[in-house]
């Protein structure tokens, strides 16, 4: 792992934690983005090297919905940057950590990412996120890869 992507934050209202997080950093979010897929909305802050990543829910069944309904506001996962997710996601699985997905997918803020289980991380729900490299599109549709 090469450093800490980002600390995930589950929130009710983005708008009115993104001002929040604005005041307390001194800082503008600098992206929002909806990832349909997780029914989520996110802002992120940038701080340093890291980032903070607000999440809202976009509909009452997505996983920040149930989060917050069970613990409420706060933080709701740490990410780190991996070179190559395949090989890391290998390489935990092998250490007996258990993954939520064993494929990894496209999320938030350009990137490819996967989730370990809170049950086998202590209770923290780890992200893994590779940055997705941006190649020359030979056909409609490509133009990406991890």
């Amino acid at each position: 792992m090469k450093k800490i992507e980002h600390i995930g934050i589950a929130v009710k209202d983005l708008e009115a934690a993104n001002k929040t997080y604005g005041a307390l950093l001194g800082a503008e979010n600098y992206k929002t983005e909806t990832v349909e897929s997780e029914g989520v909305s996110t802002s992120f802050f940038k701080i340093g090297e890291s980032k903070i990543e607000l999440l809202a829910a976009t509909n009452e069944d997505s996983p920040v919905a149930k989060f917050i309904a069970k613990r409420g506001e706060g933080i709701h996962h740490m990410a780190f940057a991996v070179e190559n997710i395949k090989v890391e996601i290998e390489r935990l699985e092998a250490e007996g950590f258990q993954l939520i997905s064993k494929a990894p997918k496209r999320g938030a803020d350009n990137k490819i990412v996967a989730f370990l289980h809170p049950k086998s991380s202590n209770g923290v729900l780890v992200e893994l996120c590779q940055e997705i490299i941006p190649s020359p599109a030979l056909h409609e549709g490509e133009g990406e890869h991890i």
